[in-house]
């Protein structure tokens, strides 16, 4: 499985940017696929989830009410609509891929096998 993001760059604190990761290759149908992000010197955090299969979804409280995730199956695209962005969102956004997720670990770095190359988001004050 490849995953290709696309649509990070730079917001003015307050706007919005919209993530792209497509995912090719034997991706099967019951997969999972996240986004993960990583700021300088801290450590890679969970941001969204969504399921395949019943579109079931899970967000960092961080980002609840800010963000939405969603999945074109037909395309096997994951996107991740970002609003109200803020300064600490700033980090390089990571798309992955996990199989056999249940919802209780949709946020676990370790229930993801493939992963991107990430999109670098910049938020500005």
């Amino acid at each position: 499985v490849q995953l290709v993001e696309s649509g990070g760059g730079l917001a003015q604190a307050g706007g919005s940017l919209r993530l792209s990761c497509a995912a090719s290759g034997r991706t099967g149908s019951a997969y999972t696929m996240a986004w993960f992000r990583q700021a300088p010197g801290k450590e890679r955090e969970f941001v969204s989830a969504i399921r395949r299969r019943g579109a079931s979804t899970d967000y960092a409280d961080s980002v609840k009410g800010r963000f939405t995730i969603s999945l074109d199956n037909a395309k096997n695209t994951v996107y991740l609509q970002m609003n109200s962005l803020k300064p600490e969102d700033t980090a390089v956004y990571y798309c992955a891929v996990g199989y056999g997720i249940i919802l209780t670990t949709m946020h676990q770095i370790r229930a993801y096998e493939y992963w991107g190359q990430g999109t670098l988001v910049t938020v500005s004050s």
